[in-house]
C-alpha cells in the first residue's frame, strides 16, 4: 500500500510538473530569425578575473555585433594573475577596435560585497560616461553570435522589456557535459520557467548572468549593482528587483555560447555547490524538504519497479517514462543522444548530492567559492 502511495506522489508531482509549470520543458532558441533593432547606445560590461584563455574570443565576439548603435565595451580586471588584461586588449587591437575598449583594474573589494558585483559596480559606474542606453552584462566566458546584441535590444523595445536575458548554449561536448550540462538548463527553466518570469502578474523573476541587457534607467532605478551587492545568485536577485517595477524577460539561444569547459563532474559539481545552498534560503528545512522532494520525484518511480506491488509497478513505469519523454527536448536542443533521457533519475541524484554539499560547505564557512574567494559563510 504504501509503495502504491508513492507513486501516485510521484504522478501527481510529475503531472502538475508536466501540465501547469508554464510549459518549462519547451526549449526552443529564442533568438531564431532577423531582427532590427533601434541603434541605441550599448555598454558591455565584463568582469573578469584570471580569464585570459576565453575573454580574448569574448572581446570580439563583442566587437563583430551586427548592430546599429554604438557598441563599447568596460573589463573590469579583478586582480587578475594570468594577463587577462592584456588578452582583452590584444583582441580589440586585432580587430582594429581599440578605442571601443576600456579595461579598469579593479580597486579592493569592500566587506558585503560578492567578487563579481564589485567588479560589475566599477563598470557600471565607469559606462555613464558613455551615456548608454542599455547596458549588456556578460561573462569573460561567453561568445556572441554576430546577430545577439541585436536580437536583445529589439525584444526590449519592442515589448518594452527593463531586463531581457539569454541562457546561452553551455559547452556540451565531453562525455561528463553531455550527461550533466543538458540538466543543468533543464532544471534552470524548471525553478524558473521563462513563460512565468515574462508574465508581469507573475512573481516569478529571473535572469541568466552570462547574458543579460537591461535599461540603464532601470538599473539606476533600483540603486544600481549596490542594491544587490551582497547575493551569491547576482542574476536572479536582479531579476528579481527589476521585476518589482518593471518588466523582465527570459530566454534561451543556441548560437551564443559559453566556452568554459568542464572536463570531468568535479566543476560541475562545484558549479552547483558554489550558490545551490543559497538557492534554498541557507535553510536546513529547506534543505530537507528538497531532498525529500527530489527523492520522491526522480528516484522512487524507477525504484517500484522492484516493488514487487502491480500497482505501483505501474505507477513507477509510466512516471519514468513521462519524465524521460519531457526530458527530451533539453537533449536534443544540445543534440545529446535521446538515450540519456531515461538516466534522469540518476542525473538528479547528482545534482541533489551537490546540493546538499553546497549546505555543508556553507556550514563549515566556505560557502560560496569562485576564484579562490568563499563569498558566503554561516554566522
Amino acid at each position: 500500500m504504501s509503495t502504491t502511495i508513492i507513486g501516485i506522489a510521484a504522478a501527481a508531482a510529475w503531472l502538475y510538473l508536466i501540465a501547469l509549470r508554464g510549459g518549462f520543458w519547451r526549449v526552443r532558441d529564442d533568438t531564431a530569425g532577423a531582427s532590427s533593432a533601434p541603434a541605441r547606445a550599448v555598454v558591455a560590461v565584463v568582469p573578469a578575473r584570471d580569464e585570459a584563455d576565453v575573454i580574448g574570443r569574448a572581446i570580439g565576439s563583442l566587437l563583430a555585433q551586427n548592430y546599429r548603435g554604438a557598441v563599447h565595451i568596460i573589463v573590469v580586471d579583478d586582480h587578475s594573475g594570468d594577463g587577462t588584461a592584456a588578452v582583452a586588449r590584444d583582441a580589440a587591437a586585432q580587430a582594429g577596435a581599440s578605442d571601443r575598449l576600456t579595461v579598469i583594474a579593479s580597486a579592493p573589494m569592500p566587506a558585503g560585497w560578492t567578487g563579481k558585483l564589485w567588479a560589475m559596480r566599477q563598470g557600471a559606474a565607469a559606462a555613464r560616461a558613455h551615456g548608454p542606453d542599455y547596458l549588456l552584462l556578460t561573462d569573460a566566458d561567453i561568445v556572441h553570435a554576430p546577430g545577439n546584441l541585436a536580437v536583445l535590444v529589439a525584444r526590449a523595445e519592442a515589448d518594452g522589456y527593463d531586463l531581457v536575458s539569454l541562457m546561452v548554449r553551455l559547452h556540451c561536448a565531453s562525455g561528463w557535459e553531455r550527461l550533466l550540462i543538458p540538466a543543468f538548463v533543464w532544471f534552470f527553466f524548471m525553478l524558473y520557467p521563462p513563460r512565468w518570469v515574462a508574465d508581469p502578474n507573475s512573481r516569478t523573476a529571473a535572469a541568466a548572468g552570462g547574458c543579460m541587457v537591461i535599461r540603464h534607467d532601470a538599473l539606476e532605478r533600483i540603486g544600481g549593482i549596490d542594491s544587490i551587492r551582497g547575493e551569491i545568485i547576482d542574476d536572479c536577485a536582479l531579476a528579481r528587483r527589476v521585476k518589482a517595477n518593471g518588466r523582465v524577460w527570459l530566454g534561451m539561444a543556441r548560437g551564443t555560447e559559453s566556452i568554459r569547459e568542464y572536463g570531468s563532474w568535479r566543476p560541475i559539481w562545484d558549479m552547483i555547490a558554489r550558490c545551490a545552498f543559497a538557492q534554498l534560503g541557507y535553510s536546513a528545512l529547506a534543505l530537507i524538504g528538497m531532498v525529500l522532494a527530489l527523492t520522491v520525484i526522480f528516484a522512487m518511480p524507477p525504484l517500484l519497479l522492484l516493488s514487487g506491488s502491480p500497482a505501483a509497478m505501474a505507477l513507477g513505469g509510466a512516471v519514468w517514462l513521462a519524465m524521460s519523454l519531457v526530458y527530451v527536448p533539453i537533449l536534443r536542443f544540445y543534440r545529446c543522444p535521446v538515450l540519456l533521457a531515461p538516466l534522469l533519475p540518476l542525473i538528479a541524484l547528482f545534482y541533489t548530492a551537490a546540493t546538499i554539499g553546497s549546505a555543508v560547505q556553507f556550514w563549515r564557512g566556505r560557502g560560496g567559492r569562485w576564484k579562490g574567494r568563499y563569498q558566503a559563510a554561516a554566522p
